[in-house]
């Protein structure tokens, strides 16, 4: 297991340094530059940016100087001077973080609820009831739900404040928007696996041993129910993570995702580089944890 483990992690810096060269090539191939859009500056200040930022270097020079900045934290924004990517990303990323895990906690705790109640209640209106409000909720995109929640748990009821982010009272709005695709993913993902245990010959053993539902459901059923929604958490929540630019931007959330887009829009090739390649890192380590935590729920798989 720890040598699979050590290979996997091994096996991610190239694959990230990969990612990192395809997205400097896309920035570099698209057309203009970081500074185009800058008022017009005088001949000799724009040749000093261009030094600066390694922007009169040739390709593989300039990736590499990004690359190593990247590493070692000194990489600079184009567009904010005296922060590096470093900085950015140490600043905005626990916003995000934060978000991310308060939105997976309540997807988890209403997604798995709700699946375990359609799959002992199969055909029933709480099965119905269920996996109908699972349907919504993926269908209903979070910028309409964002807005919905805002106006009537803000604007009409008072619960919660409409934005900002200062507290627990203004993290509940943005984590229920996030989380609600989620959690109805999961309700679905459950509901399938419980009642593809719950027909197994040793769960009808259990209920022939006298166990209670309820002990039949947490000590047999819940383990090997729930190994769809293991697969799924990983790259979840690498999404739920990298996917906060809308909620971030109803609720006015300072995350890493406002500064992603707004470094996308502004040709700011340090921090586009630098954000990629955090996201990407995040995804394949989600990924292997992952693989790990399924060789523990299911004893037949083995991690490669």
């Amino acid at each position: 297991m720890i040598g699979s483990v050590l290979r996997r992690l091994i096996g991610i810096l190239p694959l990230v340094v990969l990612l990192a060269l395809v997205t400097f090539a896309m920035l570099k191939l698209a057309p203009g530059g970081p500074f185009d859009a800058e008022r017009s500056i005088p001949p000799e200040i724009a040749r000093q940016l261009e030094a600066k930022f390694h922007l009169d270097e040739p390709f593989l020079t300039q990736f590499w100087a990004y690359l190593s900045g990247l590493a070692d934290g000194s990489l600079p924004s184009m567009k904010r001077p005296g922060l590096t990517v470093g900085e950015l990303i140490r600043t905005s990323f626990p916003v995000s973080l934060t978000l991310g895990l308060l939105a997976m906690a309540f997807a988890l705790l209403t997604g798995v609820l709700a699946g375990i109640i359609g799959a002992l209640r199969q055909n029933t209106i709480w099965d119905y009831g269920t996996m109908s409000l699972a349907l919504i909720g993926i269908s209903v995109p979070n910028f309409v739900l964002g807005p919905v929640l805002v106006l009537i748990f803000a604007l009409g009821l008072g619960w919660f404040p409409p934005a900002r982010w200062e507290g627990l009272s203004t993290m509940v709005l943005p984590a229920i928007t996030l989380g609600a695709a989620y959690a109805a993913y999961i309700a679905r993902l459950t509901r399938a696996g419980m009642l593809e245990v719950i027909r197994s010959d040793f769960v009808r053993t259990a209920h022939a041993k006298g166990l209670s539902e309820r002990q039949v459901v947490m000590r047999h059923a819940m383990k090997g129910g729930l190994l769809p929604v293991v697969t799924f958490l990983g790259p979840a929540m690498a999404r739920i993570i990298t996917g906060t630019v809308v909620i971030e931007k109803i609720f006015q959330v300072p995350g890493l995702g406002y500064y992603f887009v707004q470094s996308a829009l502004d040709r700011d090739y340090s921090m586009v580089l630098g954000v990629v390649t955090f996201y990407a890192a995040i995804l394949m380590v989600m990924n292997l944890l992952v693989d790990i935590a399924y060789t523990y729920l299911d004893p037949r798989v083995e991690l490669t």
